[in-house]
């Protein structure tokens, strides 16, 4: 897993300063800064990182992982954000942020990308990377997909992996996300009717495995209780929905299979190989879908509610 820089990188490494050349007439590449200024994919991000201010670092001996958005990247994203270029350049809080989001701490080639663990940035928050055929595919905070078009473009102070679509980092918490999306509002519900909201609204990082409406709706039946019965049964309802949730941050890669794992309820359950959670009244629960990104955390989808020992 990759550190985060603590100390002085306050300002994303590919700022343009004035008077920088290239590399020069040796066989050797310029600084993360040279070598974009050299390249015309890279123009309008080199004129995002002068409108950010983030010049500062430019004599920074690293090394820095960039991931770096082509001019096409950010044509598009203009287009998802509704703004013009300008406006885009003139919201410097946004545009720092989201540029810083694009740098990692130390040298790390393609070949040492560690596949779906998380990666951290400098400024926070944390993106991850998957083989998909022969892609490589990073998946941003707001779950949203990005391929890296080219990798390990060499500079003296680190690597560059050129991106066909701009990261952004998560603006929505795993309450929000649940929210979000139609297939959790009983989930929701569930989770309001417990007091719940505010705690899975905290910093965490919670792994969430999150039961859709139908497996909600299969567990009135199992239980023989109405919608109303359940939510009104707060112990009970809390007692379910912590033994769902798992503390710290765990992506699908680093699901510990066919060890005990333990929940904020108290309580373990087991994952098999073929992602198949056992809780402990020996029932099953399929894992429909993983790795939904939130900004302190992380959701899989279950399609039946596990439930501890009575």
């Amino acid at each position: 897993m990759l550190n985060w820089i603590k100390g002085l990188l306050g300002v994303f490494v590919l700022a343009a300063a004035a008077g920088c050349g290239g590399s020069g007439g040796d066989d050797h590449p310029g600084n993360i800064v040279e070598v974009a200024q050299g390249d015309s994919r890279f123009t309008i991000l080199v004129e995002a990182v002068q409108a950010a201010g983030l010049a500062d670092t430019l004599s920074a001996p690293g090394p820095f992982t960039v991931f770096a958005p082509t001019n096409d990247a950010f044509a598009a994203l203009l287009g998802e954000l509704g703004v013009t270029k300008d406006q885009l350049l003139g919201n410097k809080p946004l545009l720092t942020a989201v540029l810083k989001y694009h740098v990692v701490a130390g040298a790390v080639p393609s070949s040492a990308v560690p596949l779906g663990k998380p990666i951290r940035p400098v400024e926070g928050g944390f993106f991850k990377v998957d083989k998909q055929g022969s892609d490589l595919v990073i998946t941003d905070g707001r779950n949203r997909a990005s391929t890296i078009v080219q990798t390990d473009v060499e500079a003296s102070n680190g690597v560059i992996h050129a991106v066909n679509k701009v990261l952004l980092p998560a603006d929505k918490n795993i309450v929000q996300t649940a929210q979000a999306n139609a297939d959790f509002s009983l989930l929701v519900e569930a989770v309001s009717a417990a007091g719940l909201a505010d705690t899975l609204s905290g910093p965490g990082p919670f792994t969430v495995f999150a039961p859709t409406n139908a497996a909600f709706a299969a567990l009135l039946g199992e239980l023989g209780v109405t919608k109303e019965q359940l939510l009104a049964d707060s112990a009970l309802l809390t007692q379910v929905l912590t033994y769902h949730v798992v503390p710290g941050l765990v992506l699908k890669a680093e699901v510990p299979v066919g060890t005990p794992i333990k929940t904020v309820q108290g309580g373990t359950f087991a994952v098999t190989p073929a992602l198949a959670i056992t809780d402990q009244r020996g029932r099953q629960a399929g894992i429909v879908a993983t790795d939904v990104l939130a900004s302190n955390g992380v959701i899989h989808v279950l399609d039946k509610v596990i439930l501890p020992a009575p």
